[in-house]
């Protein structure tokens, strides 16, 4: 039997490479909302984060959601990051 392939995505902050289940999509629609993405399958740019408080913290201090999606993020966002970890 033919064994299946993982598919691999790289943390924006950690610049890590990891299995897409232990990372977190945000994605910039094309509406031009920026959304936590919990399937992973939502149309627009995404950018995918290590399921880690420590690197949502980083990520929120140095805006680098902002200049990776090209546009303002809320704290809402970071909130909503933060749930999902706890």
């Amino acid at each position: 039997m033919k064994q299946r392939k993982i598919p691999m995505r790289t943390c924006v902050i950690t610049k890590e490479k990891c299995e897409k289940k232990d990372l977190v999509r945000i994605v910039r629609t094309p509406e031009g909302t920026v959304e936590v993405d919990v399937t992973g399958k939502k149309n627009g740019r995404g950018a995918y984060l290590k399921k880690n408080l420590e690197v949502f913290n980083k990520a929120k201090q140095n805006k680098a959601l902002e200049r990776i999606l090209e546009i303002k993020i809320n704290d809402e966002i970071y909130d909503s990051l933060e749930k999902l970890v706890k």
